[in-house]
């Protein structure tokens, strides 16, 4: 059992080039199971967790409903931004600049063999790393993601969620709206979700811009205790790492 996780920020990726860079470590993870499968006892997998800042771009689950894409893709491609459907769960998603997305590919036979307790982890990872900013994030009954003001008229989505896993090992994850630009979300209905809204820490503070790599630092200082994880070395363009 390998508890050590390698963090690599990717920095500013375009998302099919990070979309094949996980498959790649994913794959490499199943590759090792499947090879060993008949004599796992001391098998050891390897855990990674990427952090991105992707261009505009929108994604679409595995079950999701492209109805909810509002606009055509030429009419996203005047906006500078691109559309891929994805073999995650959930519908719908924005990615762009202002946003931290992370990506865990990691092998659950490490840690608990629990995707519903796996999406939790992450969920409260989100959770705490914004009550640190003095928000109260929550979770919203058979809605997806992390929310601030739940179960009021002014319920609004910070962090959208979508994993896939294989053999407990896991890909995709999170997309947390720090800085970004919120009128991006108006060409969607954000994971499927009608009449409700979505924010970003800055609007939330009140300031211009928040410190991204501060928000990374934290969100890995939690995800690692949550997770009962291990830092292995990293590859990062920012020490962010305090």
């Amino acid at each position: 059992m390998n508890k050590t996780v390698e963090i690599t920020d990717l920095g500013y990726k375009d998302y099919k080039e990070a979309w094949d860079y996980q498959e790649g470590l994913f794959k490499s993870i199943l590759d090792i199971k499947i090879k060993n499968r008949r004599k796992n006892a001391n098998l050891i997998t390897p855990n990674y967790f990427l952090f991105v800042e992707h261009p505009h771009v929108y994604t679409l689950g595995k079950s999701g409903d492209v109805s909810n894409l509002l606009v055509s893709e030429e009419q996203l491609k005047s906006k500078n931004a691109s559309f891929y459907k994805v073999n995650r769960g959930g519908d719908i998603t924005y990615h762009g600049p202002g946003q931290i997305v992370g990506y865990p590919i990691l092998d659950l036979d490490n840690f608990f063999t629990d995707i519903h307790k796996y999406l939790r982890l992450l969920e409260e990872t989100i959770i705490l790393t914004l009550g640190e900013y003095g928000l109260k994030a929550e979770r919203s009954s058979g809605e997806t993601g992390v929310w601030l003001d739940v179960g009021t008229p002014f319920a609004r989505k910070i962090c959208a969620m979508g994993v896939r896993a294989s053999r407990w090992v896991t890909m995709h994850g999170f997309a947390l709206n720090v800085n970004a630009d919120l009128g991006y979300f108006d060409l969607m209905i954000p994971c499927g979700i009608r009449g409700k809204a979505v924010t970003s820490l800055n609007v939330e503070l009140g300031v211009d811009k928040v410190n991204e790599d501060e928000v990374k630092s934290k969100l890995l200082k939690h995800f690692l205790i949550l997770f009962e994880a291990e830092l292995n070395h990293q590859v990062l363009p920012h020490q962010f790492i305090s």
